[in-house]
């Protein structure tokens, strides 16, 4: 059980190797258990058999010194080989105490205490094992190897706040690179006269969960995240530097399915990491040793951690999303962390309080009926105006925005849902604010990235805020003042009939407002016309690169349930079979230059290169490069599952690669899966794939 030998394919069948944990009824036959899970690579009796042994004076002496906890943790990250941290806290729990019993360790007799959120251990880099371990050739090959290792890894810089305004073309540190979103990487040795020659660098298997991963890379090391267990990883070839894994008890579903958050952040020598049951880790990223845990109060129950952290000045800023059912009323929260310590420095309500500014745009509906405002990704941030902004969702609750109203006494608008919120990251200040759909009730929120960039206006160069809801329309805002730019619409939705030139205000199609018990078809779905796959943008043309979905629903309004809302995703009513769409959006001219249809819908976010590319991923496997200035596809390859996560590039030893994980069981893949079934991803996997020009395509 201890190291990563795999038994034979017999013996994994006679001893349930698949990762099954006994029934809740045989826990506490701790034997049991062990012969279950464990006997048949380390021996009936412990004495070791495929594997090293689970007793004697070496395996003693080195868990006598760590303690149980250390000893259960261990089990938890790494075992069963097939399949580490599948294991539950109590299955842990019933090993550590048979093993222990079993070699009479002082101190350790005592059965441990299960976690009951989560089981931690951090192991690799010089500080794994240690020297002695029971069963490990530590010879001259190995001491190399681990020498280099920890070169690579002593060799990582301190990453400055000057770092996180303005990478290296090298890195990857943000969720979209940089502060304001773009995606967009400035590498060139990957163009459009070599991408034919990307090849497969490497690719490695991580912990299997719903996917929507984004890498970071910083100094040669990558950082990945999947279902708790967070690597670093060599950047040119995948060698595991260090492992930390977490097993989070399972948080009731609010909203689509996930087993992690979509990003981590990299600050100084720590990297802090999201965890499903609302905790956020800080590790060193030199070892992976937990330097603070800190429990995000409030966020119990149906909230989550869905997007990632924004590091500012010394401050970790998380959204929280999800506050979608009861004991949440009151909606969601932004709150900071203090870096060195977790404390928590400021938090924002997402949903107005009666009395606070936008408390009287609920239509009168008391605090324990205001739901929503989930912040469900990543905020960006412009240090020009030192301004962080952040994207929220929708209500989950309609009914109170459907009763008559007295104009003269509330609005029922409904903030700060679907609002771009700019907050100061100092104090957690709201600055300005900006709602995309007042009294939006058909779950069509406004909850994606906010890019921030420079834009041509007729009073010259503003400083301005891009973002684009579930509807397809393109909302601009000035970054300073929130003030209403303009708007682009797509043509994928048939709710908004116009748009007010001055304010942006929406109005919808009467025929469309919600009638208890009556259908209506409105377009589009809610998984969008976009959604969490993000956009790239490239300032050197001004173009907005979009991934779409084209579809509508059949939507009912039940007001006696508690989720009031249901709908049921169907093909547009014009609809050629074709489903997935990228879009290349100049904003100067809010012009279309050139777009891609397919049947399988979209399943990545963009990445834009100065190399002239776009990569992105569909739904059918494919991964693939593009012409971003005429949306010619000049490199393709299918993987193993769908690419719903986040492409980035990055640089080391001259050589630039493209990364992107695969997998399933996000909302990409339940969404749409019924308008394309012969489509068919099994998923239960999670790959991270590696690609680079080959030898003949590598000259810059």
């Amino acid at each position: 059980m201890m190291n990563g030998w795999v038994c034979g394919v017999a013996v994994l069948w006679s001893f349930a190797w698949a990762g099954m944990a006994p029934a809740a009824s045989k826990v506490d036959d701790t034997e049991g258990v062990y012969l279950a899970q464990c006997a048949a690579c380390h021996g009936v009796h412990l004495g070791g058999a495929y594997g090293p042994p689970l007793s004697g004076k070496a395996f003693v002496g080195k868990w006598q010194s760590q303690g149980v906890a250390a000893l259960r943790d261990h089990i938890v990250a790494s075992m069963p080989p097939a399949k580490p941290g599948s294991l539950d806290a109590a299955t842990a729990a019933a090993l550590t105490d048979f093993i222990t019993r079993h070699n009479r360790m002082a101190g350790l007799n005592e059965k441990a205490p299960a976690k009951t959120a989560a089981s931690a251990s951090s192991e690799g880099g010089s500080a794994s094992g240690g020297a002695g371990d029971p069963g490990r050739n530590e010879d001259a090959a190995f001491k190399t190897a681990k020498a280099a290792q920890a070169a690579l890894l002593q060799g990582m810089s301190p990453v400055t706040d000057a770092q996180l305004r303005k990478p290296r073309d090298e890195d990857w540190l943000n969720w979209r690179r940089t502060d304001d979103g773009h995606g967009f990487s400035p590498l060139t040795q990957i163009n459009t006269d070599n991408a034919r020659n990307l090849r497969l660098a490497f690719s490695l298997s991580l912990s299997a969960g719903t996917n929507q991963i984004t890498p970071l890379v910083h100094d040669g090391v990558m950082f990945v995240d999947s279902n708790g267990a967070v690597l670093a990883l060599d950047a040119r070839n995948g060698d595991i530097l260090w492992k930390y894994t977490r097993v989070a008890a399972p948080v009731t579903p609010a909203g689509p399915p996930t087993t992690q958050p979509r990003n981590l952040a990299l600050a100084g020598t720590t990297l802090y990491v999201p965890t499903l049951d609302n905790h956020m880790l800080a590790l060193d990223a030199r070892s992976g040793k937990l330097r603070w845990d800190h429990a995000i109060e409030g966020s119990d129950g149906v909230l989550r951690l869905t997007g990632g952290p924004l590091v500012v000045h010394g401050k970790v800023i998380q959204g929280v999303s999800g506050c979608s059912g009861a004991g949440h009323a009151g909606g969601c929260f932004i709150l900071a962390l203090d870096a060195e310590s977790g404390k928590e420095l400021w938090r924002f309500n997402t949903i107005a309080r009666p009395g606070e500014p936008g408390g009287d745009s609920w239509n009168g509906a008391p605090l324990e009926q205001r739901f929503g405002g989930s912040v469900w990704l990543a905020g960006t941030y412009d240090a020009e105006l030192n301004l962080v902004y952040f994207g929220t969702g929708q209500t989950y609750h309609i009914t109170p925005l459907m009763k008559e109203r007295d104009a003269s006494e509330q609005s029922n608008d409904a903030l700060y849902t679907d609002t771009t919120l700019a907050l100061n990251p100092d104090t957690g200040q709201l600055v300005w604010h900006y709602q995309h759909h007042a009294r939006e009730v058909w779950d069509l929120d406004w909850a994606f990235e906010r890019t921030v960039l420079t834009l041509p206006m007729p009073g010259g160069p503003t400083r301005a805020v891009v973002t684009m809801g579930k509807l397809g329309i393109l909302d601009g805002l000035d970054a300073r003042t929130g003030r209403y730019l303009f708007s682009h619409d797509m043509g994928l939705q048939n709710l908004v009939t116009a748009i007010d030139a001055k304010s942006g205000r929406k109005t919808t199609d009467p025929a469309l407002e919600p009638e208890a018990g009556k259908p209506k078809l409105v377009c589009p779905f809610p998984g969008g016309a976009r959604s969490w796959p993000s956009t790239a943008y490239d300032e050197r043309s001004h173009t907005l690169y979009i991934p779409m979905f084209e579809s509508c629903m059949s939507y009912l309004w039940k007001p006696d349930e508690d989720w009031d809302i249901q709908y049921t995703v169907l093909p547009r009513p014009d609809s050629d079979g074709k489903f997935g769409r990228v879009a290349a959006l100049n904003l100067d001219t809010r012009k279309v230059t050139w777009q891609q249809r397919r049947r399988a819908s979209q399943a990545s976010a963009l990445l834009a290169t100065a190399g002239g590319l776009v990569f992105e991923g569909s739904r059918d496997r494919y991964f693939r490069a593009s012409d971003s200035a005429s949306g010619k596809i000049l490199w393709q390859t299918r993987l193993d599952l769908t690419p719903n996560a986040f492409p980035v590039s990055y640089a080391r030893d001259g050589r630039q690669y493209i990364a992107i994980t695969s997998g399933g069981g996000g909302p990409v893949d339940v969404s749409w899966q019924s308008l394309t079934p012969e489509i068919d991803n099994p998923g239960g996997a999670t790959t991270l794939w590696v690609f680079a020009l080959d030898e003949a395509g590598s000259s810059p």
